[in-house]
């Protein structure tokens, strides 16, 4: 149990001169427990005498109350249901999971073995080079070890490389992606790439420790999605009307969200974010039953993209020309 932790504890690995000064214990015995725990467990070793566990294959054991088994039931249908490209880890843990509930919730057990099934199953896109790409990226997240990357820019239709350290691996819902924030070497600012967009992920031996500091640990705080800023965040406020003001409060969009109750039942709703363009997307799907009061850039685009919606289906504004 002390060498298994040991070489979790070094993603690069050990020699077994070093296990056996570790464990205090003589090299011939090292050489026999690292021969007694490959019986057992994914253990790997190079040319060069470096013993490790391999990640890929190595099975980590918790335990589950039925409540927090169906937190992760949950969490995984939501991410499958959203994500556009297949995972087949997703449908691996579910079907884990499934069985591991069967003598205790059978009921439970079949639901999720069944969702499992069904993610194997959904016509998300087979995307080998996505799925290469991702793998990669969480084995360099997980062993502290930079990759190296070729990311397409769709703005400006090139290929760019980066020594990448990934700190963090999130879903965005809105894009339907799984995105990947982090350091590039060479550079002192975050970068977040859509992992759909990595052409190729090659990990590296050049490791790297996670910046502990604040703003690390919050710079999503304020993030509407997965947008961030080193500016202030902005007051955001909007006017939803009667109609919808009931939907509106029964979710709470934002940790930073202030309701107010009109006279008219209409509501103001107001948050501080980091980035006010990222929810547009959000506040264009409300229609008419939204008025954006602030900032006066987000006003000033909904207004031009409501006064281009008007054009699309023809309808000439008051106090405007015909469009040429």
């Amino acid at each position: 149990m002390q060498l298994e932790q040991l070489l979790l504890a070094h993603s690069q690995g050990l020699r077994r001169s070093e296990i056996a000064r570790r464990l205090g214990i003589h090299r011939s015995t090292a050489a026999r427990y690292v021969s007694e725990l490959g019986s057992f467990l994914p253990v790997t070793e190079d040319d060069s005498g470096l013993v490790g566990i391999n990640r890929d294959g190595y099975l980590s054991h918790i335990r589950l109350t039925i409540h927090e088994s169906l937190s992760l039931y949950l969490a995984s249908r939501l991410m499958a249901d959203r994500m556009d490209r297949f995972n087949p880890h997703t449908a691996s843990a579910l079907r884990k999971l499934g069985q591991s509930l069967q003598a205790f919730s059978p009921t439970i057990a079949n639901q999720i073995v069944a969702e499992a099934e069904k993610v194997e199953g959904s016509r998300a896109r087979r995307d080998p080079v996505y799925l290469s790409v991702l793998e990669t990226l969480t084995r360099g997240w997980s062993e502290g070890r930079r990759v190296d990357v070729l990311h397409h820019s769709v703005h400006r239709n090139a290929n760019d490389s980066y020594r990448f350290a990934v700190y963090l691996i999130v879903p965005y819902a809105v894009g339907q992606t799984v995105q990947a924030i982090g350091g590039c070497a060479g550079e002192d600012h975050l970068r977040t790439l859509r992992i759909d967009r990595i052409l190729q992920a090659t990990l590296t031996s050049d490791t790297y420790k996670i910046p502990h500091d604040e703003k690390i640990a919050h710079m999503l705080i304020n993030a509407w999605g997965i947008w961030y800023s080193d500016a202030e965040p902005v007051d955001v406020v909007l006017r939803f009307s009667a109609h919808v003001a009931h939907r509106v409060r029964e979710t709470v969009w934002h940790s930073s969200q202030e309701l107010t109750d009109l006279p008219s039942c209409e509501l103001i709703w107001r948050a501080r974010i980091a980035e006010p363009r990222e929810m547009f997307p959000w506040i264009r799907g409300w229609g008419a039953d939204v008025e954006v009061i602030g900032p006066e850039s987000l006003r000033e685009t909904s207004r031009r993209e409501t006064r281009e919606a008007a054009l699309v289906y023809g309808w000439k504004l008051e106090g405007e020309n015909e469009p040429e």
